[in-house]
């Protein structure tokens, strides 16, 4: 056993009773020696709470370790969930019994469906969040979690063992040093550290160490990460400026209501905590040339912009839009912070000038002539790890049993951090009891798409989740994230709850009666046409596939309107799904095909591939001939190549585990004869 540094700091929670129930966090008097547990969570951010619920969920003693309890469940950035491709990662974490859908269910303050004018299998679905009582919600969940234990600690180091020779990596993790050098041990670690790892807040041209405004960054556990030998690389993210809500002008901007009904993100839920007439609008302004004026006249007061560091593409700065999209007008969306606060947050406006010019530029904006900044935007740059180091499990290829999950692994979002979490914390999980790990394909989910390109592609900038990212749209939906996961959670990972999985199950069996009786509906022709006269109808009584899009069932019928727009979705589908399950297929049977998992590519002779393409398999190390095909730079000869290899390898495997049984029917035979003599 060995250690690479060792200083740490082992901080006990004090809360009052009224508060907390003290029974959930640990304490110096309390804590033993050399704790141990099953998995260790780093980071109390919407990885880390979705990563160790999701482990004490499959019944392993879990440790959250966090700076601040009290800043669990806190939204660092925008005061809101979901939206295009985010919602469809919500669904899915509901769909494992995660927690963020629940939790935004009793704290939104205005919920809406984006995309709408488009087909349901691309509806976004959305929420503006009440931080202070989300942040309640989630805290309230969290300590009452079984088997999950709070405690407030930085780590400074890992615990590092000689690997498990079934397994690659070059050593392994069993537990965690805190700044005051005490030690934690685990069988299983995850790091969801966010934006801490040697995080730096940038106001203007002044820079110091934070992760977050107001928290130490985490210095020592980066210098581990890099001395063990991960690729390290930087990023940078910002957000606006707060602004007080009394002095804006909302009379004069465009209002937009929350929908009614409204939709929630969990299926547990039939509806959200807020009726739609008492929820808060948001509105809508622009920024104008007054505003590209002060940005393009004070960029030399703004190193963020002028690092070389990446950004968000998709939640660029105000600066960034003005530099890449000069003379355009941008959208700036007013948004509540909560019921009861002060604040409104400019969604679009993020900047990092110098606070007296950021002021100068927000009151340049139309109904922000006389607003007051409360708090100054301001940028984040911080590590995070090539995710190509990563397994579909989450685990790291370097060291047994560590999980990353969140922004470490180059994301942006607190849906993207979620949906890593709570695999993180599955597998974490599993690795203990010794089970196959718990892998989302791209053919199965949001969740499958976004760690397959983060393992196969890795990023040079934040990666944001889009629908467009995802090849099967129309099977991978909203509304069907229950049929797709929450079966597999509950049977392959325990994570699911029984109640949840007997409410999914019920709703796959009516979907399929409800699809079979439509199919089985029969009229003559003639009175087909009468009732469609739109389509062309063949002779047949039935009715067929293609048409069952024009078909609406009443939700009086079926007294559960879940159930009836689910039919109705699926129906809408049905002739085109067919023809995507045939596509599925055939993903699926290259994932199928598994490489071995100790081939080393940079020396292995017995398949033709070129230096480039055994460097790139090197470093992504993928599973299965699927991913491999996916990695940019490998080409379709090289999978050939891997094809034939796999094959013949599985070939000689097969003939070895045969060579034993012939060998011993021989000898039983020659006994038998013996005998007979």
């Amino acid at each position: 056993m060995f250690y690479f540094r060792g200083c740490g700091r082992w901080v006990a929670a004090s809360f009052t009773k009224q508060q907390f129930p003290l029974a959930r966090l640990s304490s110096d008097s309390a804590a033993p020696r050399t704790p141990h547990f099953d998995v260790i969570v780093i980071g109390g951010g919407h990885a880390g709470t979705e990563a160790a619920t999701a482990a004490a969920r499959c019944g392993s003693q879990t440790l959250l370790l966090t700076h601040r309890v009290d800043t669990i469940g806190q939204m660092s950035c925008n005061p809101s969930f979901g939206g295009i491709g985010k919602g469809h990662l919500m669904r899915e974490v509901d769909a494992l019994d995660g927690l963020c859908s629940r939790i935004c269910d009793q704290s939104g303050v205005h919920y809406k469906v984006l995309n709408r004018r488009k087909g349901p299998a691309v509806w976004g679905l959305r929420a503006q969040i009440d931080r202070k009582l989300y942040k309640q919600n989630m805290q309230k969940e969290i300590l009452n979690t079984p088997l999950l234990t709070v405690q407030e600690g930085a780590v400074e180091d890992l615990i590092l063992t000689e690997p498990e020779p079934e397994h690659t990596g070059k050593c392994r993790v069993s537990g965690v040093v805190l700044v005051d050098g005490s030690t934690v041990y685990a069988e299983s670690v995850i790091l969801t550290t966010g934006t801490f790892l040697r995080g730096m807040i940038v106001i203007g041209l002044e820079m110091h160490p934070a992760g977050r405004l107001g928290d130490q960054p985490s210095i020592g556990l980066a210098q581990t990460l890099e001395k063990l030998g991960f690729v390290v690389g930087r990023l940078k993210t910002g957000t606006p400026p707060r602004i007080a809500k009394d002095s804006i002008n909302f009379s004069i901007l465009n209002k937009q209501t929350p929908d009614n009904p409204s939709v929630p993100f969990s299926f547990t839920n039939e509806t959200v905590w807020i009726k739609p007439e008492d929820q808060l609008p948001c509105y809508l302004t622009h920024t104008n040339p007054r505003v590209d004026e002060i940005v393009l006249k004070n960029l030399h007061l703004n190193s963020h912009v002028k690092e070389t560091t990446r950004g968000p593409r998709y939640c660029p700065s105000i600066e960034s839009k003005v530099l890449r999209f000069p003379n355009r007008l941008h959208q700036v969306w007013l948004e509540p912070e909560g019921m009861d606060s002060d604040l409104i947050y400019p969604q679009g406006l993020s900047v990092t000038l110098p606070a007296e010019l950021q002021e100068k530029m927000i009151t340049c904006i139309r109904g922000l002539e006389k607003a007051k900044v409360i708090q100054p935007g301001y940028g984040v740059q911080y590590d995070y790890l090539d995710p190509r180091q990563i397994t579909p499990s989450l685990e790291t290829h370097l060291v047994q049993r560590l999980f990353f999950a969140g922004q470490i692994n180059g994301t942006t979002g607190y849906e993207e951090a979620a949906a890593q979490g709570v695999i993180a914390g599955i597998n974490a999980s599993l690795r203990v009891s010794r089970k196959p790990p718990f892998v989302v394909s791209r053919t199965e989910g949001y969740i499958g798409v976004l760690i397959d390109d983060l393992t196969t592609l890795g990023t040079s900038e934040p990666y944001r989740m889009f629908t467009s990212r995802v090849e099967f749209r129309l099977s991978l939906r909203p509304d069907n994230a229950d049929i797709r996961l929450t079966l597999r959670g509950y049977k392959d990972a325990g994570c699911v709850s029984q109640q949840r999985y007997e409410r999914a199950c019920w709703m796959k069996s009516s979907l399929e009666e409800g699809i079979s009786v439509l199919k089985f509906i029969e009229f003559s022709s003639s009175k087909w046409k009468n009732l469609i006269p739109e389509v062309s109808i063949s002779t047949s009584r039935s009715l067929p596939v293609s048409i069952l899009k024009y078909f609406t069932i009443d939700k009086d019928l079926l007294c559960n309107n879940t159930l009836c727009e689910f039919i109705n979705h699926q129906t809408t589908y049905e002739s085109v799904l067919f023809h995507q399950l045939q596509e599925i297929k055939g993903v699926q049977q290259d994932e199928a095909l598994q490489l071995p998992k100790d081939i080393d590519y940079l020396t292995i002779r017995d398949v033709s591939l070129s230096h480039e393409v055994r460097e790139k398999l090197h470093f992504s190390r993928p599973q299965t001939i699927g991913a491999a095909s996916r990695i940019p730079g490998v080409t379709p000869a090289a999978i050939i190549n891997l094809l034939r290899f796999v094959k013949t390898t599985q070939q000689r495997q097969a003939a070895m585990n045969e060579s034993p049984k012939t060998d011993q029917c021989l000898r039983d035979a020659d006994r038998l004869q013996e005998r007979q003599l």
